[in-house]
């Protein structure tokens, strides 16, 4: 492609409204433009990238035996009733009516979209098992778009769902598909761990995230290095291990706590650790008053709540003063005694704080020596702790490593969630009726773009892998004004082109340095540039990772070109 007839147009600064390297970098090389709040146009160089990540994809799902199709992204809503997500899915699902008032949403995802498929065209088990996928735009209403394509309301994204006729049968299709992703996501050359995740509103027990690391990640996974154990905080088992329970139960004593208005605060002023202090927090849940109580030195694991709950996340909010006040309690001070909650909940493992400090639903002041045991109205649960530095390993008691990522890919054992819900089944070997064992497995293919640029980037711009970038190659003519420098970039550029590589050719009539610094922006791995040594059949060759210049002869740096891209695919890089 020649540059000076390429749409094209990169930018100078950062734009005011990027946060991360990925979002500015993006915009600045005009790889993305915004149109809205949270949605994105590719451009062409961007779009390129794009195709280079639905190629790598799509070679791997069709090699584990995945069958691509595409289905509307407009989905009626009574598929939706059948699965009970319609009112549930929540605010983020895009609704619309036809000119019929007929209801429909574009997809956020596809699970009841596929299995009404499967169960109309599917009726033996001897059909099974099938894998279908597509790589399709979803719509989610983010309530606060943020990052460029790292969190947007209108994504692209592979989604595939596979059909068995066992459990043994689902968990086989699961691991085929893990497999492929660790194909795709090492061929695109990312560094990522695979950690257990949570399943949220898709629902199934058991799943997977494939997350790249990332200092700017809005995930947090934390793993193990003595044993295998790895997940998102989100899931993480906490083994929260403070116990007093061999104290002597001391008299409930009331005390005043004037001005305390943290945990920090109030541990100091009773010269307690701040386990002892039971944290209530107050929600809102579908009407009902509910407080939960955790150790004064722990944050509220929402995400296990809400499992326990089983609610919607955006179902529950935080109460407001009025609310507390309407239990009998008042801001800042809410405690168990004597509480008109609709709930109490509370975390396992604080029935072995003996001697607690509680609040006690009066302004400025606290219970001390409280010892939950004495109140019967708490529902117990195993574990609602949010995983935190410091904490030990849950399943060998070693050390854990926290590390920040963005999710780039997830896997899901869905079970018979949907099948049993939309009725969809099959006949067996004895003619009996049997529900479809479901998996569901997603890579987010415009998140994985900004997931490459921030693992590669500097100061100049972005540095792209071989095995995503837009062009492999680019040929750079320092002074367009140079018949031999002309004459020269045109033979390199023909010949790159008959050896099929990517090649772009920056012919513009710019100044060398703006040529330069778009080079660098853009990231195009392989470099020639065609300067003032022309007229010897000399080049300068340089990659843009390493950004070490050689002179060398034309030829020379073709060949270096055509063996390092035959390299990598040979590698499958």
């Amino acid at each position: 492609m020649r540059m000076s007839k390429m749409f094209f147009k990169t930018l100078r600064e950062d734009p005011s409204e990027a946060e991360i390297a990925s979002h500015k970098l993006l915009l600045r090389g005009g790889f993305i433009k915004k149109s809205a709040s949270g949605i994105y146009s590719y451009m062409n160089l961007g779009y390129r990238v794009i195709r280079k990540i639905e190629q790598i994809v799509r070679e791997e799902m069709d090699s584990h035996d995945a069958q691509e199709i595409n289905m509307s992204a407009v989905q009626p809503r009574e598929l939706w009733e059948e699965s009970g997500r319609w009112d549930t899915f929540g605010p983020e699902m895009f609704k619309l009516k036809d000119r019929n008032d007929r209801e429909f949403c574009l997809a956020p995802t596809a699970e009841e979209f596929f299995t009404d498929l499967i169960r109309s065209d599917v009726n033996s088990y001897k059909k099974l098992p099938i894998n279908i996928y597509q790589i399709k735009t979803k719509y989610r209403d983010e309530k606060r778009p943020r990052f460029g394509i790292n969190r947007a309301r209108e994504f692209l994204m592979k989604d595939a769902y596979s059909f068995d006729k066992t459990q043994e049968d689902m968990v086989a299709s699961y691991k085929n598909m893990w497999e492929a992703y660790e194909n795709i996501y090492d061929r695109l050359e990312l560094d990522y761990r695979i950690v257990r995740g949570d399943s949220g509103a898709i629902g199934g027990n058991e799943s997977h995230e494939f997350t790249a690391l990332s200092d700017v990640g809005e995930g947090v996974i934390t793993y193990c290095d003595s044993c295998d154990f790895s997940a998102t905080d989100e899931k993480a088992e906490v083994a929260y291990n403070y116990d007093n329970s061999n104290e002597d139960i001391k008299e409930l004593e009331k005390v005043e706590t004037k001005g305390v208005k943290t945990i920090d605060d109030l541990a100091k002023l009773l010269k307690v650790d701040k386990d002892r202090c039971l944290k209530a927090v107050d929600l809102m849940v579908k009407g009902e008053r509910i407080v939960v109580f955790i150790p004064g030195s722990r944050e509220l694991n929402l995400t296990k709540l809400i499992k326990h709950l089983g609610c919607a996340e955006h179902e529950i909010e935080m109460m407001g003063d009025e609310d507390i006040k309407s239990m009998g309690s008042f801001p800042g001070y809410t405690g168990p005694i004597g509480l008109k909650a609709d709930r109490l909940i509370a975390d396992e493992r604080v029935k072995n704080i003996k001697n607690a400090i509680i609040g006690a639903n009066e302004e400025n002041y606290h219970y001390m020596n409280y010892n939950i045991s004495d109140n019967e109205k708490f529902e117990f649960v195993d574990d609602l702790l949010m995983i935190a530095e410091g904490d030990v390993c849950p399943k060998c008691g070693g050390k854990l490593e926290f590390k920040r990522g963005i999710e780039v890919g997830n896997i899901f054992q869905l079970g018979q969630k949907y099948s049993k819900s939309m009725k969809a089944t099959f006949l067996d070997e004895n003619g009996k009726d049997e529900y479809f064992w479901m998996g569901c497995y997603g890579v987010g293919i415009s998140r994985t773009v900004s997931a490459i640029v921030e693992q590669n980037n500097d100061e100049k711009g972005i540095i792209w892998p071989i095995s995503s970038c837009p062009y492999e190659a680019i040929v750079t003519i320092v002074n367009v004004k140079d018949e031999e420098q002309n004459k020269l970039a045109e033979e390199i550029y023909q010949k790159l082109l008959a050896e099929k590589v990517e090649v772009l050719l920056d012919d513009r009539a710019e100044r060398a340095g703006v040529k330069f610094n778009d080079r660098d922006l853009i990231g195009i791995p392989l470099r020639i540039t065609v300067g003032k040594l022309a007229s010897e059949g000399k080049v300068e060759y340089s990659t843009r990772r390493e950004m070490e210049n050689e002179e060398i002869d034309a030829s020379e740096a073709i060949n270096k070109i055509i063996a390092y891209i035959k390299e990598r695919k040979n590698n499958r890089g």
